[in-house]
């Protein structure tokens, strides 16, 4: 059978077919295929945070913003009303601060009165010479007995008395008996000697010279005979020096005296308050000695003022943190963009 020759053109159509087939496969086999990228691809950044919405207010912004706050009828009125609760507070803890002086004032009598009430114990008892002055003892209601050594006589300077100064008549009472029978000094070197404060005196009673007038030297004249006295004790002062006439001293020391009296020494001082030196004399007697600021305050009392006056503050402090966060609110409602702004004038104007 002849061979059948197909034209020219029907054989080039057929080639270009089978090459568009052999492509599209090669093109099908490549996008199934993994494809790696050459180039190096960069790490994904996280999303950065978006600033708050709330606007950062502090400083003279802050305060201008309470200013107008401040000024505005309402918080007026309010804090018209929490300055007079303040006042009412500071008032109250006034009061209790009174209060307080009051009721210490009260105790300290009281303990005078009992203390008064109570007989007085032998100086043994409580106090031996050249022995260390506790402050338990000062207020102490003691009874002893000796003899005045006249020519020991001194002037306390600077000492004031119900408001008004003057001077304290000092003397030095040689001791012989505290109740201890003479033990207290067995092993010293003879009987001790304890300052004693008779009374007070007005500076009138002193003259130019520093010495007493002949008037108060007669009222204050030492007792030559043997005296049993009754009366506080008190703890010894520290020495001052100071340049003072003959027979006065600035402060009452066991330690000072002992180098100007001699002989043992007690580590306090007495204060009379009873026995053979009558105020007839026309000595002041001086009251109960307590320990230097031991008045003091009422505690319970005095924590109730401060109560009060913390009240008062937060009264204040709390009108403060109104007008701030009202402030802060009223500038959160303002937009921050300014295009916000011209979206907001724009809807108004088509309004």
């Amino acid at each position: 059978m002849p061979e059948q020759h197909l034209p020219t053109n029907a054989r080039d159509n057929t080639d270009q077919a089978e090459q568009v087939s052999a492509q599209d496969m090669r093109a099908a086999q490549e996008s199934l295929e993994p494809q790696e990228s050459l180039e190096p691809q960069e790490p994904l950044e996280s999303p950065e945070p978006q600033a708050s919405s709330e606007p950062a207010l502090r400083g003279l912004p802050l305060l201008r913003a309470m200013a107008r706050v401040a000024a505005t009828p309402s918080k007026i009125a309010l804090l018209v009303l929490f300055l007079v609760a303040a006042l009412v507070c500071g008032r109250l803890g006034v009061w209790q601060l009174d209060r307080a002086y009051e009721r210490a004032n009260l105790a300290k009598q009281h303990e005078i009165a009992e203390a008064e009430a109570q007989a007085p114990v032998a100086l043994a008892e409580k106090l031996k010479p050249q022995e260390t002055f506790g402050g338990d003892l000062v207020g102490q209601r003691v009874a002893v007995t000796g003899t005045y050594e006249a020519e020991n006589q001194r002037l306390v300077v600077d000492r004031a008395v119900d408001g008004q100064v003057g001077y304290l008549v000092l003397d030095s009472l040689v001791v012989t008996e505290d109740g201890s029978d003479g033990a207290s000094w067995a092993n010293l070197s003879g009987n001790p000697k304890m300052p004693v404060i008779r009374g007070w005196v007005p500076l009138s009673a002193v003259d130019d010279s520093g010495a007493l007038t002949d008037e108060w030297a007669a009222r204050a004249a030492t007792p030559t005979s043997p005296v049993e006295l009754v009366g506080w004790l008190q703890a010894s002062e520290s020495t001052l020096s100071a340049s003072l006439p003959n027979g006065q001293t600035q402060s009452i020391s066991s330690a000072a005296l002992a180098n100007e009296w001699g002989g043992p020494m007690y580590g306090g001082y007495l204060v009379v308050s009873a026995g053979d030196e009558p105020a007839a004399q026309g000595l002041t007697m001086l009251p109960r000695p307590q320990i230097e600021g031991g008045d003091g305050l009422n505690t319970q009392n005095l924590f109730y003022a401060l109560q009060w006056w913390v009240f008062g503050l937060f009264a204040v402090a709390l009108w403060l943190r109104l007008v701030r966060d009202e402030a802060l609110r009223s500038v959160q409602e303002v937009p921050t963009n300014p295009f916000d702004l011209v979206d907001l004038n724009a809807t108004e104007d088509l309004k």
